[in-house]
């Protein structure tokens, strides 16, 4: 999918190769998705990082692409942007050294917002994250982006889950967008229900915002994700 480019964005985002294996780019064509041209009510101005998929980001983070990636953020702010985001929760491991290189703010991952989200809970109340791999998400991630108590999060992931599995490991595969939302669902109640006091969601994947409101309805609490902070830092900057 092509994505538009703005020369008045004030939102840059590094966002993986187009195509190919290990990109999940049929995940993109959903609306609400991080690099859908609908999602946001505003222009985004996209950068593609060479070599950035699920597995040099997610399961073997690279050091080579987190060096493309700052090249990138680098070139984005040439390009008069006012902060950068990321098209994955897990470059949150880079979000000192992204934030680093540049002079404006940069998000890496929704996980930006725990810290936050528990606050706004009654001490006994947890946080429940749903990530796309729970054996990748290492305490290192967290800890870049200020958690460094992990009792406050139940986590859980979508890794089985067979939509997101399949598009995961076959780039040809055919997605089911109402099924890929109900199966997103499913891992929510099933949190919630084997922990009774998450108050709160945070999405951890830039691919589960289209279900976020899904989950809204049927759990009846608060979900944050890339979407609600992409909005909160434009409110900022724009």
């Amino acid at each position: 999918m092509k994505t538009k480019q703005r020369n008045d964005a004030v939102i840059g985002m590094t966002a993986w190769e187009a195509g190919g294996e290990n990109t999940l780019s049929q995940l993109e064509t959903l609306p609400g998705n991080i690099v859908h041209p609908a999602t946001f009510a505003f222009p985004i101005r996209f950068l593609r990082v060479e070599g950035a998929n699920f597995r040099t980001v997610v399961l073997e983070p690279s050091r080579a692409v987190l060096g493309n990636m700052i090249a990138a953020v680098r070139r984005l702010q040439t390009e008069g942007v006012r902060a950068i985001t990321t098209s994955c929760g897990f470059s949150a491991i880079w979000q000192r050294e992204l934030a680093d290189a540049v002079d404006i703010p940069v998000f890496t991952s929704s996980l930006l917002q725990v810290p936050m989200v528990k606050r706004m809970l009654r001490d006994d109340q947890v946080v429940g994250v749903i990530t796309a791999d729970k054996q990748s998400l290492t305490p290192q991630h967290l800890s870049a982006v200020g958690i460094d108590d992990l009792s406050i999060l139940r986590v859980a992931d979508v890794a089985d889950t067979p939509q997101f599995a399949a598009v995961r490991d076959d780039p040809e595969a055919i997605l089911d967008p109402a099924a890929f939302v109900r199966e997103i669902v499913e891992v929510a109640e099933t949190l919630r229900r084997e922990n009774p006091n998450v108050g709160a969601f945070v999405l951890e994947c830039t691919d589960l915002p289209p279900a976020s409101r899904a989950i809204r309805d049927k759990t009846h609490l608060p979900v944050f994700d890339i979407v609600t902070l992409v909005n909160f830092v434009h409110q900022a900057v724009g």
